[in-house]
């Protein structure tokens, strides 16, 4: 099956969410997110939680969903995306990506707050943000607690700007527990 205009970091599935695990996962809420209604209504969605949580599978998920009811959606991690906007402007691509992002339905922004933000890429940020709310949706991941998100910004009125427009209207759900990456790791055996 090709998704329609679909660029997502890895193929994940709504059936396929592992609601087993303890990590504060919400099946009534994925459920309704699953509807695409969030979409249609130009929500957000805010995942947050320790690394291995399954953030970005969730976050793909949503996007894999979207793609499938006829949306278009587009994965990027949020540090590559804005160093691909530092060459863009020097290249003068800066403007037609920035027109690509705009158009799509749903964009991904995985691993937010890895770095702390420059004033330049707050403004990129701000940008991309702007163009979307209440037009387009937006999906963020991030290992940092929402509210610490305001701390990793230089600029504190533009980080005022980014949060309202990215938070206000979202879903946000916050995962918890150990990395679910330990499932397919085979541990060394004790050693005496």
């Amino acid at each position: 099956m090709r998704l329609r205009q679909a660029k997502l970091h890895q193929i994940a599935c709504m059936e396929e969410i592992d609601y087993r695990t303890a990590r504060g996962l919400n099946q009534q809420q994925m459920l309704q997110l699953a509807s695409c209604d969030w979409i249609r209504r130009h929500l957000n969605v805010i995942l947050t939680g320790p690394t291995g949580t399954g953030k970005s599978y969730l976050a793909c998920a949503l996007a894999h969903k979207a793609c499938l009811e006829g949306f278009t959606a587009r994965y990027h991690r949020l540090p590559r995306l804005l160093e691909e906007l530092t060459v863009a402007r020097a290249d003068g691509r800066y403007l037609k990506i920035l027109n690509a992002l705009k158009k799509l339905d749903v964009l991904v922004l995985d691993d937010w707050g890895l770095t702390a933000l420059t004033q330049t890429q707050q403004e990129d940020i701000f940008q991309i943000l702007d163009d979307r709310i209440q037009k387009r949706s937006t999906i963020a991941t991030s290992q940092l607690p929402v509210e610490h998100w305001h701390q990793s910004m230089a600029n504190p009125t533009i980080a005022d700007a980014i949060l309202d427009r990215l938070i206000q209207p979202a879903y946000r759900i916050e995962l918890e527990g150990d990395s679910m990456r330990k499932q397919f790791t085979n541990p060394e055996k004790s050693m005496p």
